[in-house]
């Protein structure tokens, strides 16, 4: 096996994105991509270094390239609708750090499916590197998906996440143990469709479910399963004083 190298597979990512949302033209354009000389070469070369005499693998990759266009455009509409933030679609596409890691994950996920080593995990560790939203590529992912903010987002290898999932920044999606010996078991948790999941929440384990067309608050940290169309939050209690008349002592700890 030779291992990629990592400038190389980032230069190889870039290059699908702007075969897929070309920035010179209509980001939206609805013909299919066609990959260039270049992706063709650039990847061979690298999963003919994975799986030595494989002449298949990339040919079945380009082959994915239009129907993970479609996904990535309905995930970039449903991140316009959730976000009043957003102003257009080519805003999303070209700039938000939650739509490109979720590029990353899908066509990584396309090169797990198809058995390809280590490349999957260089792609989205690339993404996390540049957005700090770590998406493991064995995880499956449904369509539309929507990240918002992103930064410290983490899910897991095992996670199941349905149609129509909102996700706000720091929440994570992880197991309950990191024993090797559960490698083969489902660890991290099921989201089921229409969920929210806002900023800072936890959820984890293979048995959770989080039921559909729930909303999970900030701050939550949920190990056991969530009936549908439930609202789960984290109460905390804030007391504002008048300073004049706060006599009680304030610890500062640097």
């Amino acid at each position: 096996m030779v291992i990629p190298n990592k400038k190389g597979v980032e230069i190889l990512v870039k290059k699908v994105f702007k075969l897929l949302f070309p920035f010179n033209e209509d980001l939206t354009r609805d013909e299919p991509p066609i990959a260039t000389p270049f992706i063709r070469e650039r990847l061979e070369v690298i999963i003919s270094g994975l799986k030595p005499g494989d002449s298949m693998t990339t040919d079945q990759f380009i082959r994915s390239l239009p129907e993970v266009k479609v996904l990535l455009q309905a995930d970039a509409e449903f991140i316009l609708e959730s976000d009043p933030a957003a102003k257009s679609l080519e805003e999303v596409i070209a700039i938000y750090p939650g739509f490109f890691a979720i590029y990353c994950y899908r066509i990584a996920h396309i090169l797990s499916d198809l058995s390809v080593p280590l490349l999957p995990r260089m792609i989205t560790e690339y993404a996390h590197k540049i957005t700090g939203i770590d998406i493991h590529p064995g995880a499956v992912i449904g369509s539309p998906f929507s990240i918002d903010h992103g930064t410290g987002i983490v899910i897991g290898e095992t996670t199941t996440v349905g149609n129509y999932v909102k996700i706000y920044q720091g929440v994570t999606l992880g197991a309950l143990s990191v024993d090797k010996s559960k490698v083969a078991d489902k660890r991290h948790p099921t989201i089921e469709d229409n969920v929210i999941l806002y900023a800072g929440s936890t959820i984890l384990g293979g048995d959770t479910i989080i039921g559909r067309n729930s909303i999970i608050g900030g701050n939550v940290w949920l190990t056991e399963s969530i009936a549908p169309f439930s609202v789960v939050y984290h109460k905390s209690e804030v007391i504002v004083r008048d300073q004049s008349n706060f006599r009680e002592p304030i610890n500062f700890v640097i």
